[in-house]
């Protein structure tokens, strides 16, 4: 396999790398070509996050649970980024979630008639409607209700990030405890007193695909807290995009392409949803040894340079290159897919989900550290406490280098140290430890 760069001290809003691009499934290589730089990436993630919400009956073991390829997708970016392409990645389940929403509304009409027709079965409740796609601005109580009806999970996408926020406020539809357990799998239930109904979901299935600027995303952040933070793969950027023209003529229909696409992943829905026996997802002996072997230098590397409590972030990164692992090849064999009893993953796509997963956990560090209000990492202590109580930037500069840390990110350092109050600026060049 190649050789993956480990290192997390320099770090950066890095882009996906053009490797993972060159290399990917084709249906995701239809939809990512038109793009470039940030809408690339936004495109690709976006889609893995919503397609991850269209793969019935294939299962992976990980750390001894049973686990399916849900993922939670986070896109942070200033306004007018460019960032709303995420929107494009919905059109590849609509097919899939009108099939089922029709199937649905079919299957309570023909109840109502029966009902009205005998009325001997008055009594009998009518099956509920049965979404893919759920809004976000629901209840805590009606999340329940369409995931307990829901036969291989559902999907929130939202490009309003402050839509779900809001409802992490309330009392009423903050269903950040569901959405925490959901990420693994992890058994709910829901009482309530009012129409004595009890609703218990094993192994509920969501996924996730939210984009939104940092102030919209506050209350969501915040819940680092809970860990509900922890389990977003997220990715975020800063630039602003130029003004488009657009008057141009395009040289793509983009969303003819994501509905061909959405087509495709629409037949592979249905081939999977019909198998008699789920199929189990693996990866090779020498796939495990290099997964372990990479996450234990990352994560000796975090406790060396940053703060201890992006740990979790770090092992629940572990489960997400899974589940990437585990939606790469799926698409990889969409043609042939019911010929298979076990699918095993190709050493393309372990190294494609590991470099995404790099580059995500990095953005995902540098957004912990902006919005930490915690302590410091033992080295950063180290190199603090080594200066005077009134410093230069040259002379931290000079601390670093003993510590082969590269200037830029002892640069960084003196911004994250500022953010949580170790240190203020007293001029230009010239800092007071506090």
């Amino acid at each position: 396999m190649d050789t993956v760069e480990k290192n997390l001290v320099i770090l950066k809003n890095e882009y996906i790398p053009e490797l993972v691009y060159r290399n990917l499934p084709e249906v995701l290589k239809n939809i990512t070509s038109p793009f470039s730089e940030r809408e690339r990436d936004i495109v690709l993630l976006s889609s893995l996050g919503v397609l991850s919400s269209a793969i019935p009956n294939v299962f992976g073991i990980y750390d001894g649970d049973k686990i399916y390829p849900n993922l939670f997708v986070l896109i942070v970016a200033p306004p007018a980024s460019g960032k709303g392409v995420m929107n494009f990645s919905r059109i590849l389940v609509q097919k899939i979630h009108t099939k089922i929403l029709d199937d649905s509304k079919l299957n309570h009409s023909i109840c109502q008639d029966q009902k009205k027709k005998d009325k001997e079965k008055n009594h009998i409740e009518c099956p509920q409607l049965e979404l893919k796609i759920i809004p976000a601005n629901i209840s805590t109580a009606e999340m329940y209700s369409y995931l307990n009806v829901s036969k291989n999970g559902v999907l929130i996408i939202e490009s309003e990030a402050d839509t779900l926020s809001n409802m992490l406020k309330n009392d009423w539809s903050n269903y950040s405890d569901l959405l925490r357990k959901a990420f693994q799998h992890e058994s709910v239930s829901l009482s309530r007193q009012i129409d004595n109904r009890y609703i218990e979901i094993n192994e509920p299935k969501i996924s996730l695909v939210i984009s939104g600027t940092p102030d919209q995303l506050q209350p969501l952040i915040k819940s680092k807290e809970n860990g509900l933070f922890s389990r977003f793969l997220i990715y975020s950027f800063d630039e602003i995009s130029s003004f488009k023209n657009v008057f141009a003529q395009q040289a793509y229909n983009y969303k003819d392409i994501f509905e061909k696409s959405g087509n495709v992943i629409y037949n592979l829905y249905g081939k999977l949803f019909q198998l008699k026996d789920e199929l189990e997802f693996k990866l090779t002996e020498n796939q495990y040894k290099r997964f372990l072997k990479d996450f234990t230098f990352i994560h000796e590397d975090i406790l060396k340079n940053h703060s201890h409590n992006v740990i979790p972030n770090l092992n629940r990164h572990g489960l997400m290159m899974f589940r990437l692992c585990m939606i790469l090849t799926i698409l990889r064999n969409e043609s042939d897919i019911t010929n298979k009893s076990t699918l095993i993953c190709s050493n393309r796509d372990f190294i494609i989900a590991l470099k995404i997963i790099k580059v995500v956990l990095k953005h995902a560090i540098i957004n912990y550290n902006s919005l930490n209000d915690g302590g410091l990492s033992d080295q950063d202590e180290e190199i603090l406490f080594s200066l005077k109580q009134s410093f230069t930037r040259k002379e931290a500069i000079e601390i670093g280098e003993k510590h082969n840390i590269p200037q830029r990110t002892i640069d960084d350092k003196l911004k994250q140290w500022q953010r949580k109050k170790a240190i203020k600026k007293v001029e230009q060049g010239k800092y007071k430890r506090l």
